[in-house]
């Protein structure tokens, strides 16, 4: 039998005993054992498709210049990997639900939690493992009614948030960090410590400078009803959401856009909504299609 027939066979586990010795016996056996050991050894977290792709065939390359056998090797090498890391893209990834630009969505999650996302968000979670993992991993903003039972999990680049049943925002954008508890209690795990916020309290860094105990007496979120509310904020985060929930893009020109920002503005008017977060500060505005442009008096 051919030796690429041996090792299709192998693959397939379809050898008999006899050709499981003759297979034994191929130049380059343990070659593919460590293929085949590393291959199980992938995690999702680390895995690279065409990375592991390129270094199993220089590893290969490298002990096998002169064998005639190598280019069919190669091509079941790469098939494991590739076969390997579509397996991985769909049992571990799980569901991705993703917003657009002025867009939101709800999510029913599998044990009745409710999710509504903010735009230009992304939140992960894997299905099957709900029962026994209740996690999630956010991009952006989004709201969370969590139905009681076994802990559950948000995930950000920034920090964890940790929670049984309660409800809270979590929002983490560019150099904003920000967790709002309107109900129950949270544990924000952040820069190497554990935060327990209570009803009221927000947990916020931005710009590398964490705020301790500032609150809030609203019930949930604005941005649910279709306002972005602010206080005490830099102008570029208030210019930044203005952009997401419009779908424009904003030139400030000679403005300061550190500068604290209190107000809000609604979300299905632009120009009543452009008034609100520049008359306050005696700014003027040029709008054009998607293109505004913003100058100071």
């Amino acid at each position: 039998m051919k030796r690429e027939e041996l090792i299709k066979k192998w693959l397939d586990n379809e050898l008999d005993a006899k050709e499981l010795q003759l297979f034994e016996k191929l130049d380059g056996y343990e070659d593919l054992l460590r293929i085949s050991n590393g291959v199980q050894n992938f995690r999702r977290d680390s895995f690279d498709t065409d990375l592991e792709l390129i270094k199993l065939k220089k590893a290969i390359a490298a002990k096998n210049q002169q064998k005639n056998w190598l280019k069919p090797l190669v091509a079941i090498a790469a098939a494991i990997v590739i076969l390997f890391g579509i397996y991985h893209s769909f049992t571990m990834q799980g569901t991705e639900i993703s917003t657009l630009a002025s867009q939101k969505q709800e999510i029913a999650l599998p044990d009745h939690s409710s999710v509504s996302l903010n735009s230009l968000s992304s939140l992960v979670y894997n299905e099957k493992e709900w029962d026994t993992q209740r996690e999630v991993q956010l991009q952006g903003e989004a709201f969370f009614k969590v139905e009681k039972g076994s802990t559950f999990h948000v995930k950000t680049a920034t920090g964890l948030v940790t929670v049984v049943g309660t409800q809270f925002t979590v929002k983490d954008r560019d150099e904003l960090f920000e967790v709002v508890c309107y109900e129950g209690a949270v544990r924000v795990d952040h820069l190497g410590q554990s935060i327990v916020l209570q009803k009221g309290d927000r947990y916020i860094k931005m710009d590398g400078i964490t705020t301790p105990n500032t609150t809030t007496n609203q019930s949930s979120p604005s941005w649910i009803t279709n306002t972005s509310s602010f206080k005490s904020m830099p102008y570029s985060a208030v210019l930044a959401e203005f952009e997401r929930q419009y779908d424009v893009k904003i030139t400030a020109t000679d403005i300061d856009s550190k500068q604290l920002f209190t107000g809000s503005f609604i979300h299905d008017n632009m120009d009543v909504a452009l008034k609100s977060i520049t008359l306050p500060l005696n700014l003027k505005y040029i709008r054009t299609n998607r293109m505004i442009t913003l100058k100071g008096e």
